[in-house]
């Protein structure tokens, strides 16, 4: 039975924060707001709970997880990042883009992309997804709230615990963080192209 916590979008309660991080660290998976839509999330090692992850939205092992990242130090951890794409993703962070980038050693290996070894980074401009991922001190493992079935993301956390309340350990109600998804931008090399256009604006890019 999932439990439910309403943490407050801009001033996010720390005991409310620590209880959910928690959660995370014992294997669990969470439901949480972010500044595009709410997304499933997990511990980045825990292949247990992103199996949960993958049964929840019946996805198949092709499906790219993203890193929800606390800041840019954290990013450069996990990808190999050059200085012009390190000022880029400066000047478009926090906010709703996902990147593609090549992975480190740090990235376990189911999830990067098989092939191009990359793996998606994010740092959302959302103050519960950034406090969460502070506390954790690590990213978080995320993929976006649609089930199976669904073209649109969940966005009420009520319905959310109707759906879900067996599914998940925990639900947080951050308040409607709306339905659109990140624009994707590729940085595999130095010409970045954006695969999706999404909520981030992507004029940097045309």
């Amino acid at each position: 039975m999932a439990q439910f916590f309403q943490i407050h979008p801009d001033n996010p309660q720390p005991r409310l924060i620590r209880q959910a991080v928690e959660i995370l660290r014992s294997g669990g998976v969470i439901v949480y707001p972010t500044d595009s839509s709410y997304a499933l999330g997990c511990q980045v090692g825990n292949k247990e709970a992103m199996d949960r992850i993958r049964r929840i939205r019946r996805l198949d092992d092709r499906h790219n997880f993203t890193l929800v990242c606390r800041n840019l130090a954290e990013v450069s951890q996990y990808t190999k990042i050059s200085n012009q794409q390190y000022r880029l993703i400066k000047s478009l962070t926090p906010g709703p883009y996902t990147f593609i980038l090549k992975a480190t050693k740090q990235v376990p290996r189911r999830l990067m992309h098989p092939k191009r070894k990359t793996i998606g980074i994010r740092i959302p401009d959302n103050r519960i997804a950034l406090a969460l991922a502070e506390e954790l001190n690590e990213p978080i493992l995320s993929s976006t709230l649609i089930l199976p079935g669904d073209e649109m993301p969940l966005t009420d956390p009520y319905e959310m615990k109707d759906l879900l309340e067996h599914e998940v350990d925990l639900i947080i109600d951050g308040g409607y963080c709306g339905m659109e998804p990140t624009t994707v931008v590729v940085m595999e090399d130095d010409e970045p192209w954006v695969v999706r256009k999404g909520k981030g604006d992507t004029s940097l890019f045309e």
